[in-house]
């Protein structure tokens, strides 16, 4: 054969028989298809390996096949082997001892070893083996097998293993890394047992795989890209302890867009998500797959919070009156004194009573009393403190923040997909909003309509902050934590403000309640908090501090996995917030 010429062989799967549509060979490569393969094997390894020492090759961030080949050297032949490696070495020193030379402290370190080895082998404690490792490399052109064989060579070098081209070999290299157990090549190397177990990565960076004879549902979700193997990240609220998550994030980190990414593909399982968006952030999402979209706020559109759920439980009425407790505390700052306590409570019992509502359900159809009618048997009660609260409700029955509860209830959201809009709320209200709406959900996971199944919820509290930085509205985001699970319901809180979330006992416990805890790019001022929330170490820290926007951390239980949100063409125009932006 002419060396000077490349040679080519062409081989063509037999028809039936699985294999490449075609397989063109050169010295230097092997065509597989459409693509271009080649093998390297590692010929040189240090005098010492740490554990999981094959990692850089395992997880390089390209289409990499690395194959491990073994065979045990029996007890009969290592002896004698290592007998004989031993003469060697020994015979070196002696020789330099004689000629008066200094020794070759390379030589004396090997010396060393192989009689450590023979020790333990002698002994039983290790065994030898003879060990292949190839490792072929994938690319779509031959331009790209260059950088990716550079990459290689260099991640490689990193720990000191020497790859070398299986130059004019390539097609038993490709043999050899197929997951057929065959090794054509037999480039073979002697390695004890510590030095081949160090080489398996014990620990992954992806999340463990289903125990062997486990079925996992296909109820997960994508989340991402597994930044640190180049895996694909799929995550399953739905299998853990609870289904609860947190999102913490600073501006900008990209949080919202990995919310999105998450409700749609919710959606596509068959979940109902509710929804409440202070920015108007989720109304294109809801307009794309027909959702209903509630814009609090704007003119006509009214929440009587004094409306009975479709409940026939014989302490409704009694529910609906702490709920009012909950909101009223909302409405003023803090929780009215002990004296306002008590003519409120009697208040929200006459203000029933005098709409024909009472303990018996048969009277809960009637229309319902409103806040202002609260606010008026308020007033004529004799009790001071009745007189002083209703004057402290006067904002919100009769002022500037009226128009939201000054009739009945406009609309009754139903859907795959709610939103509940507080762009149009001011400030002053999106507190009381967020109760609102967080109630009005509530209600419908609590109490299925009639004629409906409970299935899955996914609540989503975006901007939570809003609520938590209330003692009383943070109580109520807790209760409903500690409950959804038990209604097949998930709550999601997203917010932006870690530290003050972490700062209060109620925020950490809504945290502490999520059993899936996504942490994307924080500030500097909250990561402090955040390290000691969540337990994170100093390299989780740093990850944190500078992640690009849309890459983050989940946190599951005792996994840590790095990931970057990914999404479709479709699901990014979407999920999209701004011009140029990922969140």
């Amino acid at each position: 054969m002419n060396l000077l010429k490349t040679p080519k062989i062409s081989v063509r799967g037999t028809e039936g028989m699985p294999g490449p549509a075609a397989l063109s060979v050169t010295p230097s490569h092997v065509r597989v298809g459409d693509g271009y393969a080649a093998t390297y094997v590692v010929c040189g390894y240090p005098a010492e390996v740490g554990p999981a020492w094959l990692d850089p090759l395992l997880s390089y961030p390209g289409r990499v096949d690395v194959a491990v080949h073994l065979d045990p050297v029996v007890p009969q032949l290592a002896a004698p082997m290592l007998k004989r490696q031993r003469a060697r070495l020994e015979s070196s020193r002696r020789l330099d001892a004689d000629a008066a030379r200094l020794g070759d402290p390379m030589v004396d370190a090997a010396a060393a070893d192989a009689a450590d080895l023979a020790e333990r082998v002698a002994r039983g404690a290790a065994k030898l083996f003879e060990v292949g490792i190839y490792v072929t490399l994938h690319a779509r052109t031959l331009d790209d097998l260059a950088t990716l064989t550079a990459g290689v060579k260099s991640a490689a070098a990193s720990v000191l293993l020497d790859l070398q081209p299986a130059t004019f070999r390539h097609q038993q290299g490709w043999l050899s890394t197929l997951p057929v157990g065959v090794d054509p090549l037999r480039m073979r190397r002697v390695l004890d047992t510590t030095a081949l177990a160090a080489a398996f990565p014990l620990a992954s960076p992806d999340l463990p795989a289903p125990t062997p004879g486990d079925i996992a549902p296909a109820e997960g979700v994508l989340y991402g890209v597994n930044t640190t193997s180049n895996g694909v990240l799929v995550w399953n609220r739905w299998g853990q302890d609870n289904h609860n998550s947190v999102v913490l994030a600073r501006s900008g980190a990209g949080k919202s867009y990995f919310v999105k990414l998450d409700v749609l593909r919710n959606l596509y399982q068959g979940t109902t998500v509710s929804v409440i968006d202070p920015e108007d952030e989720y109304t294109p999402l809801a307009e794309h797959v027909g959702g209903t979209v509630v814009q609090l706020g704007v003119p006509g559109v009214r929440i009587n919070p004094l409306d009975l759920p479709d409940d026939r439980r014989p302490d409704t009425l009694t529910r609906r009156g702490l709920y009012l407790h909950t909101l009223i505390a909302v409405m003023l700052g803090a929780a009215p004194p002990p004296a306002e306590r008590a003519a409120l409570d009697r208040a929200i019992t006459a203000t029933y009573v005098r709409a024909g509502i009472n303990a018996d359900p048969g009277t809960w159809t009637k229309p319902a009393p409103l806040l202002r009618d609260l606010a008026e048997v308020l007033a004529g009660d004799d009790d001071p403190a009745a007189g002083q609260l209703a004057a402290r409700l006067a904002p919100w029955t009769v002022g500037n923040f009226a128009g939201l509860f000054d009739g009945p209830t406009t609309t009754v959201p139903h859907g795959h997909l709610v939103v509940w809009s507080l762009r149009h709320l001011p400030d002053e209200l999106r507190t009381i909003g967020t109760l609102l709406a967080l109630d009005s959900i509530w209600s419908g996971i609590d109490t299925p309509p009639a004629g409906t199944s409970r299935g899955r919820h996914l609540v989503v509290v975006d901007e939570a902050w809003l609520l938590m930085r209330d003692g009383e509205g943070a109580r109520f985001l807790f209760r409903m934590a500690k409950a959804a699970r038990k209604r097949s319901a998930g709550l999601c809180v997203v917010t932006q403000d870690a530290a003050d979330v972490l700062s209060t006992d109620l925020g950490l416990a809504v945290v502490s309640n999520a059993a899936t805890q996504v942490l994307m790019r924080q500030s500097t001022q909250s990561i402090d908090a955040v390290v000691e929330a969540f337990n994170l170490t100093a390299g989780e820290a740093r990850l944190l501090l500078a992640a690009p926007r849309g890459e983050g951390l989940l946190v599951a239980g005792r996994s840590r996995i790095p990931f970057r949100a990914v999404g479709s063409a479709a699901e990014h125009t979407i999920a999209v917030t701004g011009i140029g932006e990922t969140e």
